[in-house]
C-alpha cells in the first residue's frame, strides 16, 4: 500500500540548510543586539572598559551591526557581504572583548566567536542558497 505522505526531497531537503543556517547564527546577533537596547548603560560601561573611543558612537554601531546584519542575514539579503562584515565583526569583538584567554570562560567566548566567524566566511564563500531575497533578485 502506497504512503500518501511524500518523502522530503533531496532538494528540499537541501534547499533548507542554508536558510536554518542563517537563521541559526543571526540569532546570536541578533539576541546581542537587543540586549544592547535593554541596557544601554552596561553595554556603554563595557565599551569605556575595553577603551574604545566614542562610546556611544561604538555602541551605536555595535547595535546596528547586529539587529541590521542578523535580519539582513535571515532575509538572505546581500548575503555575502552581509557575512563577511559579521565575521570582521565578530573576530574584532572576540580580539576586543575576549582576549584575557588565561580566563577559561573568556576563551570559551574568543572561541565561539571565531567559530562565528568560520561559519560566517562559509556564506560569504557560498552565498545565502535558494530561499533568500539574493535568489529571488538572482544574486545567489
Amino acid at each position: 500500500m502506497a504512503s500518501s505522505i511524500a518523502p522530503v526531497s533531496t532538494a528540499t531537503g537541501a534547499a533548507l540548510l542554508p536558510v536554518t543556517g542563517r537563521v541559526l547564527m543571526s540569532a546570536l546577533f541578533l539576541v546581542s543586539g537587543v540586549g544592547k537596547l535593554a541596557a544601554p548603560a552596561a553595554t556603554l560601561a563595557t565599551i569605556e572598559a575595553a577603551g574604545l573611543p566614542l562610546p556611544t558612537l561604538s555602541y551605536g554601531a555595535a547595535t546596528l551591526v547586529e539587529i541590521g546584519g542578523g535580519l539582513l542575514l535571515i532575509a538572505g539579503y546581500r548575503t555575502r557581504l552581509v557575512a563577511l562584515a559579521l565575521a570582521l565583526f565578530a573576530v574584532a569583538t572576540a580580539v576586543t572583548f575576549h582576549a584575557a584567554l588565561g580566563d577559561q570562560n573568556q576563551m570559551f567566548h574568543f572561541l565561539k566567536n571565531l567559530a562565528v566567524a568560520g561559519g560566517l566566511l562559509q556564506v560569504a564563500a557560498f552565498g545565502a542558497g535558494p530561499l533568500s531575497l539574493d535568489a529571488r533578485r538572482g544574486r545567489a
